[in-house]
């Protein structure tokens, strides 16, 4: 492997010539100069970037921690932090901890040894108190996405997840529906409490009791989707509206429907939240509120990198308005 001392030989320069030129820190006369371009392209050298970061303590590299990377949300999420940062130039270094604490404790380890200049953490997994421990003494820079993390000191970007929730039922309302379901993730993140707040509001707001079995609970995947949306279709009375909690939860309560040979929209109509990619391409295409991913993700991106340049040193919430979109999977409530 070429190293800064082969390239100076070849070129027949000294290597702190050599550094001059590559960084620009001094005037190199043009015969030189072009003598060290030649020399670094015939020898295939690239500058070492961990010789770098012990030089300017900056990596321009950003750790990104998410829950699953197969959920298409932390992926279209992923893509749009990558965009931002391939405009600033930074590298992402990207970890999956499956919503598992103590590998998430890991890859946070792992990526503080890396040196990496910010983290960006969406929806991190385990107990806040100990995440905000772990991260607080470090002083590294730190972007939370969608899921807040109490006590700890970080900038937030996210969804208003209340006001979609009710943006969803609001629609279904509109079209008539009353007996209006809701399948959501798991109570203890804030992310599922919201949004379950912004189902009752709704369903208040319009003078509606809700029967106890018209809020099902479990994780935010499709096959929970599935399960949950067949023992409420299968159970309770009367439901011709789902709300679901994430994408994912309304994908498995459409093929829950289609099993039991419920026709969407025109017997049941069901929304999601968050606008993933793969929703407008499923049959019927699923109606669902949000926010665009990548936009969210180039947004938390962008935050992250003003607060590594030195922006303000006062927390920013960031807080992004849903978006309704209209596909298939609604419609107006059948009549007797």
């Amino acid at each position: 492997m070429s190293t800064i001392k082969h390239v100076a030989a070849r070129a027949g320069v000294s290597f702190t010539t050599v550094s001059h030129v590559l960084n620009g820190t001094r005037r190199v006369s043009d015969s030189a100069r072009q003598r060290v371009e030649q020399a670094i392209a015939e020898m295939g050298y690239a500058p070492s970037a961990v010789a770098r970061a012990l030089k300017t303590s900056e990596t321009c590299i950003l750790g990104v921690l998410v829950p699953n990377i197969t959920n298409p949300f932390f992926a279209e999420l992923t893509r749009g932090i990558e965009d931002c940062c391939l405009r600033a130039d930074y590298a992402v270094f990207l970890c999956s901890s499956d919503d598992d604490p103590v590998r998430q404790s890991r890859y946070l380890q792992t990526l503080l040894e890396r040196r990496v200049d910010g983290l960006l953490l969406a929806a991190a997994a385990g107990e806040p108190a100990a995440l905000a421990k772990r991260l607080m003494p470090t002083g590294v820079p730190v972007v939370v996405v969608d899921r807040g993390v109490p006590g700890l000191e970080s900038d937030l970007v996210r969804v208003d997840h209340q006001a979609g929730a009710e943006l969803a039922v609001s629609h279904l309302l509109s079209l008539g529906h009353r007996r209006i379901a809701c399948l959501s993730g798991p109570s203890e993140f804030v992310v599922s409490r919201a949004r379950v707040a912004g189902w009752r509001i709704a369903l208040e707001k319009a003078g509606i009791a809700i029967a106890d079995d018209w809020l099902l609970e479990g994780d935010f995947s499709a096959p929970v989707g599935h399960e949950l949306a067949r023992r409420l279709l299968t159970n309770a009375d009367g439901i011709t509206a789902i709300f679901a909690s994430n994408d994912l939860l309304a994908i498995g309560a459409l093929r829950a429907a289609a099993e039991l040979g419920i026709v969407v929209p025109d017997a049941l109509s069901v929304v999601g939240f968050d606008g993933i990619e793969l929703g407008s391409y499923i049959y019927p295409a699923l109606t669902t509120v949000g926010y665009p991913i990548r936009a969210l993700g180039e947004a938390a991106a962008s935050v992250l990198i003003e607060r590594i340049a030195g922006g303000s040193a006062t927390r920013r919430e960031v807080v992004l308005p849903p978006k309704l979109t209209l596909r298939e999977s609604t419609g107006p409530v059948r009549t007797p």
